[in-house]
């Protein structure tokens, strides 16, 4: 029955799949240093084309070796082998997966294999505020755009970590906050006095110290209702001298006047025009009874 269905597949697309396989499906190795991918295949393929592509951590693909030879952007870093690709040295831009892709006239297949560029995280840039309103929603942010592997972030407060799960902790279990250990956003939905303090976070990923950013105070205030109540007051006077002001113009004549249009007068060519009519038809009845 596999036969058949190999034969099948041959038939309808030309082309068989032959095991292509990796031994390093995963390589992690320290950033400037050299890398092998290993890639083999059955003796079936012949003498075949050999392609590796290179898919980043944003999606975007390229050719490493195209028909077996390197690429421009990379025949002075690479070199294909029999048994794979060997890079001279990695840097953090060649993070991501690269698959090796075998075709021969009637034969194809391909393994995956990730490269991990090891680097350690950096200072991580923090968005924290220093002053928000009771009762909002506040979201501090937390970044390391160096580490590879990525970073895992923590929160502190006043020097002591911030749990992730705060219910479970007596002194947290009156906050609002959820914390994302993989992005480094902690949110508050509904921020309260008790969220008031000193806050910082750290980025690390195994390699090197943990970084940290500056702290910074974040205090919670009650909402301002006398600066609203004064506001609304202030509007309501700017309101109320806009609407003298425009009253004292009119009043004194200050605002211009609307233009009034004369009346429209009957053209005196037709009245003219019907006195001669009315003098014709008099005439005419003169003449009509000289002659009779």
């Amino acid at each position: 029955m596999l036969v058949a269905i190999v034969f099948l597949l041959a038939r309808t697309t030309g082309s068989l799949a032959f095991d292509v396989t990796t031994s390093t499906p995963k390589v992690s190795v320290p950033e400037n240093q050299g890398a092998d991918l290993k890639c083999s295949y059955s003796a079936d393929f012949g003498t075949p084309r050999v392609e590796w592509k290179f898919s980043n951590m944003q999606g975007s693909q390229t050719y490493v070796v195209f028909n077996s030879q390197p690429t421009d952007s990379y025949k002075d870093r690479v070199q294909v082998y029999s048994g794979g690709l060997r890079f001279n040295k990695v840097t953090r831009v060649d993070n991501g997966n690269y698959s090796c892709e075998i075709s021969s006239s009637n034969h194809f297949g391909l393994a995956t294999i990730q490269l991990v560029v090891q680097v350690p995280p950096s200072v991580p840039m923090c968005g924290i505020p220093s002053s928000v309103t009771v009762g909002s929603r506040v979201l501090l942010t937390c970044n390391d755009k160096d580490g590879s592997p990525p970073s895992i972030y923590k929160w502190f407060k006043n020097k002591a970590p911030l749990p992730e799960n705060p219910s479970n902790f007596e002194l947290y279990k009156n906050s609002s906050y959820t914390l994302n250990p993989q992005t480094g956003d902690l949110l508050f939905a509904n921020v309260g006095k008790q969220d008031a303090g000193l806050y910082y976070c750290t980025a690390s990923n195994g390699l090197g110290t943990p970084q940290s950013c500056a702290p910074v105070q974040m205090d919670v205030n009650d909402v301002n209702t006398g600066g609203i109540v004064a506001g609304v007051i202030l509007a309501l006077l700017a309101v109320g001298l806009l609407i003298f002001g425009l009253w004292f113009a009119h009043r004194k004549g200050y605002l211009p006047k609307a233009i009034k249009r004369p009346k429209q007068q009957s053209s005196p060519y037709t009245r003219a025009s019907g006195n001669h009519s009315e003098e014709a038809d008099g005439d005419f009845k003169q003449k009509s009874s000289f002659v009779v």
